[in-house]
């Protein structure tokens, strides 16, 4: 049903609780298979996809290009399942992406439809919590997800959309525009990621979101908007 494709890069401590939270879905049938795409470890983040029965491939460029490659790669789901290394699935996931593929396939429009999941931040603490209202009301007004909120899209979509454009930045808000807000779905579901939101400085925290900004407000695109996020 679901190929998982992951992006990663020193990534060790990261995949290895991200793998974890596939297991109960890869032990349903509804994850097919993981393919982990990195960009050029020095750490052990290869020896944990090895364990875990990942497919494993190395391409040093950007992470759109990383997950392009893992799309391709990918042959025994339908749908796919774009994930960041240190995005963890909240217990049970598996169960309502699973019904959201079933009703896609009864729609009309079902299979141009994508979806993502809600976020939520490991950290405690107002920051964190302002970061998750943020996400939640940026992805609701403009369809637009992080790329640590997964996306979950049936191949023939993916590939009629053109897959993921070869960017060095904001790939995740250059598929989601793409896509459309009225073809996005959001679960109820978390991806939960560790730290806090903006970690960068107040300078760059303050780019970042101009550009985001930009992309999502103002339909600037995102190969214009990426000098600017930096």
């Amino acid at each position: 049903m679901i190929s998982v494709i992951i992006p990663t890069y020193n990534s060790e401590t990261e995949l290895v609780h991200a793998l974890s939270a596939l297991v109960p879905a890869a032990a349903e049938g509804v994850v097919r298979e993981v393919v982990v795409v990195d960009g050029g470890s020095s750490d052990n983040t290869g020896q944990v996809a090895d364990a875990a029965g990942c497919h494993w491939a190395v391409l040093k460029k950007s992470k759109a290009e990383r997950l392009a490659l893992g799309a391709e790669i990918a042959k025994r789901g339908d749908w796919l399942l774009f994930l960041q290394p240190e995005t963890l699935l909240e217990s049970g996931w598996h169960h309502e992406a699973q019904a959201f593929v079933e009703r896609a396939a009864h729609a009309p429009n079902g299979p141009r439809t994508a979806a993502s999941f809600r976020l939520r931040y490991e950290a405690f603490g107002p920051g964190a919590r302002l970061g998750e209202s943020v996400a939640a009301f940026r992805s609701q007004l403009l369809g637009m997800p992080y790329g640590n909120q997964g996306l979950l899209i049936s191949r023939q979509f993916y590939q009629k959309l053109g897959g993921h454009r070869p960017l060095p930045q904001l790939e995740d808000l250059d598929i989601a525009k793409r896509i459309g807000r009225g073809r996005m779905v959001f679960l109820r579901a978390a991806a939960v990621t560790s730290g806090e939101p903006q970690q960068e400085g107040l300078i760059a925290g303050l780019r970042q979101s101009l550009a985001r900004f930009c992309v999502g407000i103002l339909r600037i695109p995102a190969r214009v908007a990426i000098k600017l996020h930096g």
